[in-house]
């Protein structure tokens, strides 16, 4: 058996000559062989080889017989080489859904579902109600056992917000101020909570540096009396299902679109009342 490739062809063809000593078969196979960037593709050569070593070790010595079997393997090789793949194309509506999809899962990251399907109940909705008070225009009143955050704000009215509290054993009451704030900022846990949380079983970091994960959310607003930094802290979370709930260690948690809200209004200095 010879095989001689024919270049001056548009598409390259191999020749397959096919000798015996009583008569000669000639079958000539058609063979693209560019790759997909326009490269050659040795790849075929092989392929075609390996079928003619094939060939020659399986057919017995009747020609007529070899002549078929390669005549089928010339049928299969080539049905391959002409058949176009189908490129599936994805509709318009099929690439809008994938990209929304994406996006719901960044905003799920960044603040839980209240970006998306809102899971905060609706009695602690952000609301501007009528609210009266003494305090001055600015003043944060938390009361913990309705679940509210209060921003008073001038002619009688304040937004109220919806929070979570200390649960049982960690609720606590006075007048702080708000000592600074931080946009993503990082955690570090007490000591006494990291120690409290160990006996559970629950190791926790040192220092957390601030992000989509960190358990103070997008904003904190810091608490400090007159000896400094309570360790108490107004801050956002990615958990809005524990709006109204005694969740805390005595900090006070709202939804992250809500402390952000907070973060534009409330002033470093501002006072701060836990009812």
């Amino acid at each position: 058996m010879r095989i001689r490739q024919l270049p001056d062809r548009p598409e390259a063809r191999i020749l397959f000559v096919w000798g015996y000593p009583s008569r000669r078969k000639h079958c000539q196979m058609r063979l693209d062989t560019k790759g997909s960037a326009g490269a050659p593709d040795v790849k075929p050569f092989k392929l075609i080889l390996i079928l003619a070593i094939a060939t020659m070790l399986t057919v017995d010595s009747t020609p007529s017989s070899a002549q078929n079997f390669f005549d089928n393997i010339k049928k299969t090789f080539n049905e391959l080489i002409d058949r176009e793949p189908q490129k599936k194309k994805k509709s318009s509506s099929t690439a809008t859904q994938s990209r929304f999809q994406g996006l719901k899962r960044t905003l799920s990251d960044i603040g839980a579902s209240q970006f998306v399907s809102g899971q905060v109940p609706e009695k602690y909705a952000r609301k501007v109600i009528s609210y009266q008070t003494r305090q001055a225009l600015g003043t944060i009143i938390v009361d913990p056992n309705e679940h509210y955050l209060y921003f008073v704000l001038d002619n009688g009215k304040a937004i109220r917000y919806g929070v979570g509290v200390g649960r049982v054993g960690f609720g606590w009451h006075g007048t702080v101020r708000i000592g600074r704030k931080a946009e993503w900022p990082g955690w570090t846990p007490p000591q006494e909570m990291i120690a409290r949380e160990r006996k559970k079983g629950i190791i926790l970091p040192a220092h957390m540096k601030g992000g989509i994960k960190n358990p103070l959310g997008a904003r904190a607003l810091y608490l400090y009396n007159g000896s400094g930094d309570t360790a108490y802290r107004i801050h956002g979370s990615n958990e809005p299902w524990t709006i109204g709930q005694n969740v805390s260690s005595g900090c006070f948690r709202m939804v992250n679109k809500d402390v952000m809200d907070l973060y534009k209004r409330a002033q470093v200095g501002a006072k701060v009342i836990v009812l």
